[in-house]
């Protein structure tokens, strides 16, 4: 836990040292789509979300900001487990960074803590590896891995794919 904050205070400071440095920033929305993988495939279906980034550019090849959104993680019905479970719901808040080997090409990771806001979810560490590839000047595809650390161990997962508008 004490490397989890000390890695989230470091990521923050130099988000913000960084914003009077800057030559360029971005902000980007889109939605995403997912499996539930692992823990959460047996009380889950289907992943529905929105993402919401907020970067500035410290390089050509190096983006940091921030990142949030939704995530509505639908409860599975008739599984061989007895019951129907609710939607899990979350609002990752998190630091992210992006690094650009080429113009279209990317990947990175978002990190934080994750909201949980239906009943009986108190969120957890929140961490996204992401994959991404520019379509257009202003349209990127994306693929990632969602995971949210909850309590006993449980790792609530999603692979993800997903679409993302520059704004």
């Amino acid at each position: 836990m004490k490397k989890t904050i000390a890695t989230s205070i470091f990521l923050l400071v130099v988000t913000f040292t960084t914003i009077g440095q800057v030559d360029r920033s971005s902000f980007k929305a889109g939605l995403t789509a997912g499996i539930p993988v692992g823990d959460a495939s047996d009380i889950s279906s289907f992943a529905l979300g929105l993402d919401v980034n907020y970067h500035w550019g410290v390089s050509k090849l190096l983006d940091v900001g921030l990142a949030t959104g939704f995530i509505n993680s639908f409860g599975e019905t008739g599984t061989d487990l007895t019951g129907e479970f609710e939607d899990f719901q979350f609002i990752p808040t998190a630091a992210s960074v992006r690094i650009y080997p080429t113009y279209e090409f990317k990947f990175g990771a978002d990190a934080g803590y994750a909201v949980g806001i239906n009943d009986g979810n108190d969120g957890g560490f929140y961490y996204r590896p992401v994959v991404g590839y520019n379509i257009t000047g202003n349209t990127e595809i994306n693929v990632s891995y969602t995971a949210v650390a909850l309590e006993n161990n449980f790792n609530f997962s999603i692979a993800m794919a997903g679409i993302l508008f520059l704004f």
